[in-house]
């Protein structure tokens, strides 16, 4: 399995010199098959969704987009994929049950349609499928996928687990593990979702938008710290920890701090749009 990071950041794009090596798009990584030319998995579609486009080498895009929730810096990318808005490419996207009896299509439709942009979802070129998404296991596109619901503030949210057969990643960009508690260390405590999502995995790619010291004026919006996605890694018995969703005021400067820090010769690595982790 290979993983491909075209957009790491959270909440809002972070353009400009000092977010240049780390990258300045919001949250995308493409899987794909050991041994395949191109992804046909594609884990969220912020803005980093049209930095996918090129590992598809002007090829039309066929596959599936996981959705872990609808917040804008997930979905903004949608109309902007180059590889699936063309006739000859089809495109599923999947996205968590509201559980208000409205369609997929017309969820999507809330952010993206006038007079907020100039086209629904079912307008976009080529063959588009929506489908909602209750927790459960699927099969698709020759992976194993099960959806588990994680806590987050402002809408229903999954974290994936995404498996092979032979290799199994656990994908949960945003969580706020303090909704339970501080914990033990004060980081916020192991929600048994997220412990279920990253038990045994070979990389756990988790939110990381903020450190210690910001928890208590920022939780609240929804989001780990970085030291708890390696607490939660290494009681979960997960191989890898990829620091992933990066505050968007996060400098590459700062982040090198961060990977000074916590960072452990592959053990616990920070993401960034030039990584693609091969497993």
């Amino acid at each position: 399995m290979r993983l491909h990071f075209c957009g790491v950041r959270g909440s809002t794009p972070a353009p400009g010199h000092a977010f240049e090596r780390y990258g300045g798009n919001t949250s995308c990584v493409a899987v794909a098959h050991d041994g395949a030319d191109a992804p046909t998995l594609l884990l969220d579609a912020g803005t980093g969704l049209g930095r996918a486009a090129h590992l598809l080498g002007g090829s039309p895009f066929l596959g599936t987009i996981l959705l872990t929730h609808l917040h804008w810096d997930h979905t903004h990318g949608l109309p902007f994929f180059p590889a699936a808005d063309r006739e000859d490419a089809r495109t599923t996207v999947y996205l968590p049950d509201q559980g208000d009896g409205q369609s997929a299509a017309s969820v999507l439709a809330r952010c993206m349609s006038p007079p907020h942009f100039p086209i629904g979802p079912t307008e976009l070129r080529g063959d588009w499928r929506y489908e909602l998404l209750a927790p459960s296991t699927i099969e698709v596109e020759g992976f194993t996928v099960t959806a588990i619901e994680i806590p987050h503030k402002g809408g229903r949210t999954y974290g994936y687990r995404v498996s092979d057969g032979r290799l199994t990643i656990a994908y949960a960009p945003d969580h706020c593990p303090t909704v339970l508690g501080s914990g033990d260390d004060g980081l916020g405590a192991r929600h048994p979702a997220a412990l279920e999502l990253a038990s045994g995995v070979d990389a756990l790619v988790h939110d990381a938008q903020l450190l210690p010291e910001e928890l208590e004026g920022e939780a609240s919006f929804g989001h780990a710290a970085a030291d708890y996605a390696v607490g939660l890694g290494r009681e979960a018995g997960a191989s890898r920890v990829v620091l992933f969703h990066h505050k968007p005021s996060r400098t590459d400067d700062a982040l090198d701090e961060l990977d000074a820090r916590l960072g452990r010769d592959g053990e616990v690595m920070v993401a960034s749009e030039s990584l693609v982790l091969s497993l």
